[in-house]
C-alpha cells in the first residue's frame, strides 16, 4: 500500500520549493529523469482491464527498469474523511526485456511520458518521498529527447509514503502533517482532485528566496 497526495506549482516557484524542502528534509535532492510507459491489457486477458507502468530510470549510468501496478483506493467512511489517498501499489525491478514480455502477453501501449525534476527521500514519521517534476509527452514513439511539456510552466508535486494495513493511519498522519509546511506554496490533495495554484505562492516564494529557506524543522 501507499499513501499519496498531489499538487501543482508554477515553474517559476520551484526553486523556492526546493529551498523549503531542503530545510525541512535535511537531505540533498536526487535528480529525476524517468521514462514512463503505460500499458493496458487487451481483450484476451480478461473482462476487467489491467494497467501497468514500466519506469525506466534514465539518470542511472545504465538504465534500470521497474514495473508498477497501482490498484484500487481504500473505500468507506474512513477513507472519505482523510485528505490522503490510500491505495494498493505493487512494484518490482525488471530487466530491459520487460516491454517485449508485456507485448507478448497481449498488453498494448496506451501512452508514454517523460518526467524530469528531482526527489527528496527522508524519514519524518514515515518514509516520505517528495517528487517535483515536469511531465512531458512524446511526439514520436520512445523519443525522449524530443519530449515536450504537457502543461508548460506548471510542475507536478507528489508526496508518497509506503504503508500497510496495520500502520496506514500513522502514515496518513505523517504525510498530512508534512504537507502543512508546504501550504503557503501549494495545496496537496488526493490525486484527481485539482485545486490549482494557491494565491499565496508568489509571496511565499519571494520570502523563501530572500531568507534562503531558514533552518531545518
Amino acid at each position: 500500500m501507499e499513501c499519496v497526495v498531489q499538487g501543482i506549482i508554477e515553474t517559476q516557484h520551484v526553486e523556492a520549493l526546493e529551498i523549503l524542502l531542503q530545510g525541512l528534509c535535511g537531505v540533498h535532492k536526487e535528480r529525476l529523469r524517468i521514462h514512463e510507459i503505460c500499458l493496458k491489457s487487451g481483450p484476451n486477458l480478461g473482462v476487467v482491464a489491467s494497467e501497468v507502468r514500466l519506469l525506466c530510470d534514465l539518470e542511472q549510468p545504465e538504465s534500470t527498469w521497474t514495473v508498477r501496478h497501482i490498484g484500487g483506493a481504500m473505500r468507506g467512511a474512513g477513507a472519505e474523511q482523510i485528505s490522503v489517498l490510500v491505495r494498493t501499489m505493487v512494484e518490482s525491478k525488471v530487466s530491459k526485456n520487460a516491454l517485449r514480455l508485456f507485448y507478448a502477453l497481449g498488453y498494448k501501449l496506451d501512452h508514454e511520458l517523460l518526467r524530469v525534476g528531482f526527489t527528496f527521500h527522508f524519514q519524518r514519521g514515515a518514509q516520505i518521498t517528495v517528487t517535483v517534476s515536469s511531465v512531458n509527452k512524446m511526439l514520436k514513439l520512445h523519443a525522449t529527447d524530443e519530449a515536450v511539456p504537457v502543461t508548460p510552466g506548471i510542475q507536478l508535486v507528489e508526496v508518497t509514503a509506503p504503508a500497510s494495513a496495520e500502520n496506514y493511519s500513522e502514515v496518513v498522519a505523517a504525510v498530512s502533517s508534512f504537507c502543512e509546511y508546504l501550504a503557503p506554496l501549494l495545496h496537496l490533495s488526493k490525486p484527481g482532485i485539482s485545486t490549482g495554484v494557491v494565491p499565496t505562492a508568489a509571496a511565499a516564494a519571494a520570502s523563501l528566496m530572500s531568507d534562503g529557506g531558514g533552518t531545518p524543522l
